[in-house]
């Protein structure tokens, strides 16, 4: 049996993403320097507990802090169900309504206290010289260098010219202002270990299993339990066993996706796929060049400890008599002269349950052009630069940054989901629901700084989720940023012309300064927001 649904079956029945409603309060010194957090969050659930939908809030709970050093903390969640379209993870997972939350309070810290954002956040944040650094909320970051992402970030996006130019604009009484938006993130990924998953209740473990096969044709066959869905594993993780097993790239083939192939594994999702699956991968191609010592040894006369890897081959030490790996895969089918014990092949499996999550970190930085006659947004400018530890395919990684920017973006700019006063879905189709295309966007203009992660071998950390998790707040920070000045101190996402227009006029009325910040009903829940709430939206998030 199939079912093949239509997109408007799609919106309004698949799942939704990011309906929290947050208050925060942030304690802090005259100076900037942040001393306590408290977090009180309402998740609404939908209509039914679905896959993760209750462990997203959870997930974030450990990252409101952020990267910064907060004396004390805490955390509070209230999960309900609703009569709407049931809620679970998106993108991120809780990790992006936290940094929201986080990155926007820290602008209103610092508008607060009259110091530059990117200064209030250098005066709080983690010392590259003080990693690893367990936090307040528990977890323990083990490498990163804020400061040397931040500086590369400025200069790409020319920071101090931007500010003059905000500067003249503001003086000249300009219509069009100029907002610059700040988002210096961090997050936890690489979905395991296993045993914080079982604190958790969920409902799985966290390891990941590979298995390589030496074919005696010599080519090398890979078994993944991380199944792309568009994230070049298959390029990667040919990358990684043509290195370590020193084996020409095209000589290796990747199988994942039936469970008649691959009979382990726990998929791909929370950034884990290199980080996690990646490492299994290459604890199963040692396991193979362990393996393949004793019979290369027998082959060469030699003893298995005189043999030295490297390049591909077994070679004795300090000779130049040496074999193939894929020789010595070879000789272990034919089985003509194996030595006493040795299997007739190479093959070997590994799997990998990690010691600790991996935290990518970064700065994004947005410049926004907004009309204040007409509400009218525009991005002028994005930078981003990003720490994920050790790279492998700097294409792959570009892809998966830039895709993650647009749907951060939309979220700050035009995807909401709309419910009317009885709870029935209004934007259940294309029509109504505003997606982006590429000509809705710019060309964003990226980097990387590298500090590579401790807790594996390769050094990786996830990025699936960076450019998403980072990019919201920067946005909304700047389109905040450029009518702050007339008054302006919250606008509610997404951030479209109707919002910003009314924002700006309430505020020069006197009235409330957005229609957000005066007490709000939503007609679903019956809950009411104030001036505190951030809210969150994405792809069939609700306000």
């Amino acid at each position: 049996m199939k079912y093949t649904e239509t997109r408007s079956e799609s919106l309004m029945a698949a799942h939704h993403g990011r309906d929290q409603w947050q208050r925060l309060t942030l304690a802090a010194t005259k100076e900037g320097r942040v001393t306590g957090l408290k977090v009180d969050l309402l998740a609404d659930m939908g209509s039914y507990i679905g896959i993760v939908g209750g462990g997203v809030p959870v997930l974030g709970a450990w990252m409101f802090n952020a990267i910064y050093k907060f004396d004390a903390y805490r955390f509070t969640t209230t999960q309900v169900l609703t009569n709407k379209a049931w809620v679970d993870a998106y993108r991120g997972a809780g990790r992006p309504e936290a940094t929201y939350a986080i990155e926007r309070l820290m602008n209103e810290l610092a508008a607060e206290v009259g110091m530059d954002p990117l200064e209030l956040r250098e005066l709080n944040w983690i010392k590259h010289e003080e990693f690893p650094f367990t936090t307040v909320a528990g977890m323990t970051y083990d490498s990163g260098n804020y400061e040397a992402a931040t500086a590369k970030a400025k200069e790409m996006f020319g920071y101090d010219e931007l500010r003059e130019e905000q500067r003249r604009r503001r003086e000249s009484g300009d219509p069009v202002q100029l907002g610059i938006g700040i988002s210096t993130f961090t997050e936890m990924c690489g979905l395991a270990p296993s045993r914080v998953l079982g604190q958790l209740n969920y409902g799985a473990g966290g390891w990941e299993n590979a298995e390589i096969r030496m074919l005696p044709t010599g080519k090398v066959e890979v078994i993944t339990g991380t199944s792309p869905h568009g994230q070049g594993h298959v390029t990667a993780w040919s990358q990684i066993v043509a290195d370590r097993l020193g084996v020409p790239f095209e000589d290796v083939e990747v199988l994942h996706g039936d469970t008649q192939v691959a009979v382990r594994g726990l998929d791909t999702y929370g950034s884990r796929s290199l980080v996690v699956g990646g490492e299994a991968l290459v604890r199963a191609a040692d396991k193979v060049v362990e393996r393949a010592k004793p019979l290369a040894a027998h082959m060469l006369e030699a003893s298995p400890d005189d043999l030295e890897f490297s390049s591909g081959r077994l070679q004795v030490r300090g000779t130049d008599k040496g074999v193939t790996i894929q020789e010595v895969a070879t000789a272990a089918w034919a089985a003509h002269d194996l030595p006493e014990g040795i299997e007739p092949n190479l093959d070997a499996s590994a799997s990998y349950d990690p010691v600790n999550f991996s935290f990518p970190h970064g700065t994004h930085l947005c410049a926004m052009e907004v009309d204040t006659e007409t509400g009218r947004v525009q991005m002028r400018k994005y930078v981003c630069v990003d720490d994920v530890g050790t790279i492998v395919n700097p294409l792959i990684v570009a892809g998966q940054v830039h895709g993650g920017l647009v749907q951060g973006i939309a979220q700050a700019l035009w995807e909401e989901a709309v419910y009317d006063d009885n709870g029935t879905l209004v934007s259940g189709s294309f029509v109504d629901y505003l997606l982006p295309t590429a000509a809705d966007t710019i060309s964003f203009e990226i980097d990387h700084t590298t500090s590579p992660s401790t807790t594996n071998t390769l050094g990786t950390k996830g990025v699936g989720e960076a450019g998403t998790i980072a990019s919201t707040p920067a946005v909304v920070n700047a389109v905040v940023d450029a009518v702050r000045h007339l008054g302006v101190d919250d606008i509610r996402m997404p951030c479209t012309p109707e919002r910003v227009w009314r924002a700006i006029h309430e505020a020069g009325a006197g009235g409330e300064t957005t229609g957000a910040a005066a007490p709000h009903m939503s007609p679903a829940t019956g809950m009411q927001g104030t001036v505190d709430r951030t809210d969150g939206a994405s792809e069939g998030g609700q306000q």
